[in-house]
């Protein structure tokens, strides 16, 4: 099972012919092969550009499976630690939605399919973080 990132949403509905997308195609085949979290969610809701782009992602995503925390509490928690140890180790990771993401993944036990190099900076201070990219 996968947890599709943002950033493979994005270069999806925008055409984009990469490796993730082409990897993502073959995976929408059995579409409860993915799924998303709130915050992968409503960062692609931001994305849209007019009114009827954002009721056309929402009518498609909000059909999706949701993955979610178990304790949302401890899940946040969590997620500000793995920013606070990345801080630490003089890690950058721009969004601390990327250490929700992260986080729901790892709780969740699936593959984080992501075209974002913060990710594999995450996998530096979370081994066991599951991903699938493309990056050099």
């Amino acid at each position: 099972m996968y947890l599709v990132d943002t950033s493979v949403w994005v270069d999806y509905i925008n055409g984009s012919e990469t490796a993730t997308v082409e990897f993502l195609d073959n995976l929408l085949v059995t579409p409860m092969a993915v799924g998303i979290t709130d915050q992968i969610y409503m960062e692609i809701l931001q994305g849209a550009r007019s009114e009827t782009g954002f009721e056309k992602l929402q009518r498609y995503f909000s059909t999706q499976t949701f993955y979610r925390f178990k304790d949302s509490q401890l899940s946040h928690e969590s997620a500000a630690r793995m920013f606070f140890k990345c801080r630490r180790q003089g890690i950058t990771v721009r969004s601390s939605n990327d250490c929700l993401i992260a986080q729901c993944a790892l709780e969740n036990e699936l593959v984080l399919l992501h075209h974002d190099k913060d990710f594999v900076q995450l996998g530096k201070i979370a081994p066991q973080l599951q991903q699938k990219h493309f990056l050099d």
